[in-house]
């Protein structure tokens, strides 16, 4: 069993990170939480959650990667209530901080849950019921994420070079959670063109709750 993977970041993406440990390149899977912890980083250390897949056509050993311990925790929780998948887990964690969620989930806010693409009633509502009680233990607090503002008026040529590549992040992003292109190419414009200086990891976080 893997418990983290500590090493230098030679890639990442909104929805992926590669580590390079040992001479080996690890590719995690990454939620937006996470993205945001080890941006601008060299060296990281990400905690692991193995998910193999037998049975199949085809076998499929994937790797999930956590900036911290409580996340992980929590990503383990969600994947053990029936109807959320490693994918769908993934898109709870990145639509909203752990702490954030945490207070969603013991406060039975069912409607924030089922914003998330794929989370109908009954799914919030079971895990709501089985994880209420559990969150307790993760020992996540509440509090404020931190927040890059711009109030710069304009767009210069290096800010629209810069729009152009988040765009195109956030909708790889996008992608990589299941959305079909149209549709998050669609979102994606909207978001930024009333708010074009937003990082992308706060782009795909709007999305994932007006995306259908």
């Amino acid at each position: 069993m893997i418990e983290y993977i500590k090493g230098e970041l030679t890639e990442l993406t909104p929805t992926l990170a590669v580590v390079e440990a040992a001479g080996v390149g690890y590719a995690l899977n990454i939620s937006l939480n996470t993205f945001s912890g080890i941006q601008g980083k060299k060296d990281v250390k990400l905690f692991v959650h193995e998910a193999l897949v037998t049975g199949g056509r085809d076998d499929s050993f994937t790797l999930y990667g956590f900036s911290t311990r409580q996340e992980r925790a929590l990503y383990q929780l969600l994947i053990t209530v029936s109807g959320v998948g490693a994918n769908t887990a993934r898109m709870i964690l990145s639509a909203s901080s752990p702490a954030e969620l945490c207070n969603t989930i013991a406060n039975g806010d069912e409607r924030m849950l089922k914003s998330v693409k794929g989370i109908g009633l009954k799914t919030a509502q079971r895990i709501i019921v089985d994880l209420r009680d559990k969150i307790a233990t993760l020992g996540i607090e509440g509090g404020a994420e931190g927040k890059r503002n711009d109030d710069r008026q304009g767009v210069s040529g290096e800010e629209a070079l810069q729009t152009s590549i988040v765009r195109d992040e956030a909708i790889q992003a996008l992608l990589m959670l299941g959305f079909s292109p149209a549709p998050s190419a669609k979102v994606v414009n909207a978001i930024l063109k009333d708010q074009p200086s937003l990082p992308v990891e706060q782009v795909v976080k709007l999305a994932l709750k007006m995306i259908k």
